[in-house]
């Protein structure tokens, strides 16, 4: 007996990876159901061998449902997830809308899976920040064995976490013949992205971070310790899908390379690739359609007591978005629902 999944937003890039990621990983499905606005109604998509058409997520009555997966932003989800909620369908939501609600959990499965329990009080879960999700991965099995006092991270984010418009403006400039020096005029993005990078994520803060640095504050210390201080600067880079990391991490015990190393290379949702040669760690090229979070370029800081510094990159529509959805699906069906 499986289960009966609903994925809002099903024709976006997220909602996309998540149809891909549950017939990829089996997830055990009764019956799905692909949502969508009515401007992208009868929109087909595709799960494993099926083709769906979309309906209407307006609509659309959730009674009966068990999961949702919502992939919809923040406006769309203030209406709709609480209607489906109510409805006893269990939200997990992939917009920024619930996860610094106290009551509401958010998740990584490999990082606090037993926060699992606390969807009972709204009937909703929160999916993590996208370069959040891939960090906290990185950062859980260090963590465990010498406490983390502070990290420093500068990101190096791709157009796709701004959604296809963002994938559509880096390939418009792209395809353009470039001629240094000559701007072109962006829509998207503040400044033009093509051959360019952009020191701004979202919107600024009154202390002159963005609010993308202070949702990795805010969710790392929630996700996996509030006595970890963190400090980060986003940036967004001509990629088109997968999310870089610099991460600096001070520890509070000594903890030398290799070690973290070891440690790394047995920790769940990390793959470790390190070498110390030309072409010896990934790229986020290299990282596409892959549900790992990869790590490479770990190194003793020799400024620091008890320093690493390590690269960490992503798929972020896999990890930092569908796949961390579908994780959380999972723990609900093994640890609550037990049906499938």
């Amino acid at each position: 007996m499986g289960y009966k999944v609903v994925v809002a937003g099903a024709t976006g890039n997220v909602g996309r990876e998540m149809l891909n990621i549950l017939a990829e990983r089996e997830f055990p499905v009764d019956e799905i159901a692909a949502l969508a606005s009515r401007k992208s109604l009868g929109t087909e998509v595709s799960f494993g061998d099926k083709t769906l058409k979309t309906r209407d997520l307006d609509t659309f009555d959730f009674t009966g449902w068990d999961i949702a997966l919502f992939a919809v932003g923040s406006e769309a989800t203030r209406i709709y997830a609480p209607r489906a909620a109510a409805a006893g369908c269990i939200v997990i939501d992939n917009s920024s809308l619930y996860r610094y609600d106290p009551a509401i959990p958010l998740i990584v499965p490999e990082v606090n899976a037993d926060a699992i329990h606390g969807y009972k009080a709204r009937n909703i879960i929160a999916n993590p920040n996208c370069s959040t999700a891939q960090m906290v991965v990185a950062l859980k099995p260090l963590h465990d064995r010498a406490r983390i006092r502070r990290v420093v991270v500068a990101t190096y984010q791709s157009v796709s976490g701004a959604g296809k418009e963002g994938m559509d403006e880096l390939w418009e400039q792209t395809k353009g013949k470039y001629v240094p020096g000559q701007e072109y005029a962006p829509r998207k993005f503040t400044k033009q992205i093509a051959f360019n990078v952009i020191p701004h994520i979202d919107v600024f803060l009154d202390d002159g971070s963005t609010k993308e640095e202070w949702k990795m504050v805010a969710e790392t210390k929630k996700i996996l310790d509030p006595s970890i201080k963190v400090t980060a600067t986003c940036v967004r880079v001509p990629v088109f899908v997968g999310h870089s990391e610099a991460i600096n991490i001070e520890f509070e015990e000594p903890l030398d390379w290799q070690e973290a190393q070891d440690i790394l290379r047995e920790a769940p949702g990390v793959l470790l690739v390190d070498k110390r040669e030309a072409g010896g760690y990934i790229t986020p090229v290299e990282c596409v359609g892959e549900y790992a979070t990869y790590v490479s370029r770990v190194r003793q800081d020799p400024t620091i007591e008890n320093g690493i510094s390590l690269w960490c990159v992503s798929d972020n529509l896999r990890k930092g978005a569908a796949l961390n959805a579908v994780q959380i699906a999972e723990v609900l069906g093994n640890r609550v629902l037990k049906k499938g």
